[in-house]
């Protein structure tokens, strides 16, 4: 198997983590020895989350794997342990993780994705590396080598809610962030304002992947923020699933939130965080799953009505 060439004992910057959770602080001595997998990870990733019932699953499995979680967050409110510490408890994380707010072993192992995969052997080594969803096969393979078991049946997997693998086949709707710096597709008459509160009218139509605002609202550079009660979010998609990262502000309130598709409430196609009337409350903030539709897909309309003042929304993910 393959060692990748990368300077130095990557290993040695689990030293600059910002604290650890259900685990004391790993080091590359006493992991000398011993095959290691390192995930990079963010917890509001959709693209990790798909990948989270297979890093279960083969620690639960390969008792002498050790499996590592690096937590290196995207948005602010992810450098926060106890919003860290909150996701890994709800979703079943038992392996150690690492905070790494500031990056410092992200650095250190030369990534620049989430999620990213490093299969390091017991000289520290990467032997296996890979980015994104996918190829599970193939890295299960891969530690069934370097630990020399007899075993090769695959990992029980178990997969709800948002980490169920994306309808690529019917998937026609891309990421796309809320801020003003990386959005695309807003067609609010007008266009965007910046970093302050502008009072959005809705386009007469929506095309594929466009999305508009009604009411009260600011656009900063990575997110939204509702200013009053009632602020509409559009958006027109074409895939299964329809998630958001949302949060309830700096007050920290919960904000009440109205679910449409179609101008009508969604039904059996709710999502895990919004029921058939379309009701849910943002209360900390995550990912929120708010469609899973079932076969046709189709280009639809999809409407969230903030009912508080301050929700913030980041991103939408669609799967």
């Amino acid at each position: 198997m393959k060692a990748w060439a990368i300077d130095g004992d990557v290993l040695s910057s689990l030293s600059r983590a910002g604290g650890w959770v259900n685990s004391p602080p790993l080091s590359a001595a006493g992991l000398r020895d011993k095959t290691v997998l390192v995930q990079f990870w963010t917890y509001t990733c959709i693209n990790w989350l798909r990948t989270l019932p297979y890093i279960r699953g083969w620690a639960g499995k390969y008792k002498d794997l050790v499996v590592v979680g690096v937590h290196s967050p995207e948005f602010e409110f992810e450098t926060d342990p106890a919003n860290v510490r909150r996701a890994v408890s709800e979703m079943r994380i038992a392996y150690p993780v690492a905070f790494d707010p500031d990056h410092a072993i992200w650095k250190g192992f030369g990534n620049e994705y989430w999620p990213a995969l490093y299969l390091l052997d017991g000289n520290g080594r990467i032997r296996y590396q890979h980015f994104g969803e996918g190829k599970y096969d193939e890295v299960e393979q891969a530690i069934q080598i370097l630990l020399a078991v007899s075993d090769r049946s695959p990992a029980l997997v178990e997969a709800r809610g948002p980490e169920l693998a994306a309808d690529w086949v019917d998937l026609q709707s891309g990421e796309n962030y809320l801020g003003y710096l990386r959005t695309e597709g807003f067609a609010s008459p007008g266009g965007l304002v910046k970093d302050r509160s502008h009072a959005y009218a809705p386009p007469s139509a929506l095309r594929l992947n466009q999305w508009a605002l009604e009411g009260n609202w600011t656009m900063g550079q990575r997110a939204l923020v509702a200013e009053k009660p009632g602020g509409l979010l559009s958006y027109q998609f074409h895939a299964r699933d329809l998630h958001l990262v949302a949060g309830p502000g700096r007050q920290g309130a919960p904000v009440r939130f109205r679910v449409r598709i179609d101008g009508k409430p969604p039904g059996q196609a709710h999502g895990d965080d919004s029921d058939a009337a379309g009701n849910g409350i943002v209360t900390t903030p995550r990912l929120y799953q708010l469609i899973r539709q079932s076969s046709p897909i189709i280009s639809r309309r999809f409407d969230i009505a903030f009912l508080d003042p301050g929700a913030e929304a980041f991103v939408f993910t669609f799967g």
